[in-house]
């Protein structure tokens, strides 16, 4: 498995992994209409904007074939107010590579490029029914609260975590 930094060319594969991933991840928790209606095309031309963007920072995991299976996605929203820190924006694995180590070694990647910003906290926000949010609590981020959100027109509990110290997370 390698883990690399994004580049422009790998936001259609960005893309289906992202959408595969709501489509799986969000099943049950999201309508399926909302969620047959998501478009590589679309997603395509967002990831190929994310890359493309300053403060924006992208890591790919690629399988043997070199085909991207995972990534990961962070920097410093506009909304984020809080200094010397940054958030975790998205990370999505295809299901048949999940609990093979991947998020762990993403999440790694992307909190030692945080450690040379010399960002403190990082946040990441989650689905309370997003079962992958206990990768979160296995490494460390503490849960500061939950907050109503409309998505795909139901209300959902949006659960937010920091994690005030990455250091354990990048041993």
């Amino acid at each position: 498995m390698l883990i690399r930094e994004a580049m422009v060319a790998d936001a259609e594969e960005i893309a289906i992994v992202h959408v595969d991933c709501w489509r799986t991840t969000y099943k049950n928790i999201i309508s399926s209409d909302f969620l047959d209606k998501l478009s590589y095309g679309q997603r395509t031309e967002l990831w190929k904007k994310n890359i493309s963007g300053d403060g924006n920072y992208i890591y790919v995991a690629e399988n043997n074939e070199g085909k991207i299976v995972g990534f990961i996605s962070g920097g410093k929203r506009e909304t984020n107010q809080v200094e010397d820190s940054g958030d975790l924006t998205a990370i999505y694995i295809l299901e048949n590579f999940q609990r093979m180590g991947i998020g762990k070694r993403l999440i790694k990647e992307l909190f030692f490029k945080f450690e040379g910003l010399g960002f403190k906290t990082i946040f990441v926000e989650v689905l309370e029914d997003n079962k992958s949010r206990y990768i979160y609590e296995a490494f460390g981020a503490e849960l500061l609260k939950t907050e109503k959100i409309k998505m795909a027109g139901a209300e959902l509990d949006l659960l937010v975590y920091s994690w005030k110290d990455i250091s354990p997370v990048l041993l």
